[in-house]
């Protein structure tokens, strides 16, 4: 059988590196000031941060259209027999559940894995499902792996500011004028399905301190056996914040030295349109070896 890989941009791969990889990435949409806009077709991360800094200009997520979808399999399609598609997590988006539904009129080709990840951990994901197609399994089998280590991955993100969570609805008003005077650093998580706030911070000093803590004990604790067979690597990420992410990621490497470190990518930019620039995050994932 020749499986095709489908992914989305939220997973950090860039069209130019689906290429290079072999695998099709669905670019994401985004609404600026009413008109579409598709993370790296027309949209550059530049251009998507140039556009959110701007108080004046309204920028929102959207979820790629049916047609779009629709389309991408079925071009595939001609040349492929089946398709393991990995959207962002089910928890963040309805595009999973959309994906899902549709692919039951495509007769068992089109396998869609709902194995709640975004981002540096939805990344890993798709380098599995090509690690397990390269070793000759199925559509079927890839989706049966990956939905099965699906809760074997964990983010924390140190945000910059609270006006972006405002402007979402994630905190109110007064909450956000309060932490902005307090200089709060929220530190939120994704532990599975969605962005959950964790802790508060009054420096960014503090914040990765709570992060560092808490992937440590994640690696120590919650995955303690698959940190102990080496099948967990650490990734950093960031919205606009490439130095101070580069900082971060020595500090990780010094303090947990015995763990593979696997890049340093900005973050999927579905999170970012909702915690602004400036942020910082840490997460850790089990990898197929």
């Amino acid at each position: 059988m020749k499986t095709a890989i489908i992914t989305d941009s939220n997973s950090g791969i860039t069209q130019k590196e689906g290429k290079e990889l072999g695998i099709f990435v669905l670019p994401m949409p985004f609404i600026i000031d009413g008109e579409p806009y598709f993370e790296d077709i027309n949209l550059t991360q530049e251009e998507f941060y140039e556009h959110l800094k701007n108080p004046e200009t309204n920028v929102s997520t959207s979820q790629p259209s049916v047609g779009d979808v629709l389309d991408l399999w079925n071009g595939i399609l001609k040349d492929f027999d089946e398709i393991v598609h990995i959207p962002m997590s089910s928890g963040l988006s309805q595009t999973c559940e959309t994906a899902i539904a549709l692919a039951k009129d495509f007769g068992g080709k089109v396998h869609v894995v709902n194995n709640q990840r975004i981002s540096i951990t939805q990344k890993l994901s798709v380098f599995d499902a090509m690690k397990l197609r390269d070793r000759g399994k199925s559509a079927a089998e890839i989706k049966e792996y990956l939905e099965a280590s699906k809760f074997d991955s964990s983010i924390y993100i140190a945000v910059d500011t609270m006006k972006y969570l405002k402007k979402g609805g994630r905190v109110t008003p007064a909450a956000a004028a309060i932490g902005s005077i307090l200089k709060i650093k929220p530190v939120l998580q994704i532990q599975g399905e969605k962005l959950d706030k964790f802790a508060l911070a009054r420096s960014l000093p503090k914040a990765k301190e709570i992060m560092k803590e808490s992937i440590t004990k994640d690696l120590r604790v919650r995955f303690r056996e698959l940190t102990a067979n080496g099948d967990m690597v650490l990734a950093v990420a960031h919205t606009a914040n490439y130095k101070e992410a580069e900082h971060f990621s020595r500090e990780l490497r010094e303090a947990l030295p015995d763990i593979p470190f696997t890049c340093c990518d900005p973050l999927s930019l579905s999170i970012a349109c909702h915690i602004g620039p400036g942020s910082l995050a840490v997460g850790c994932v089990r990898i197929l070896r």
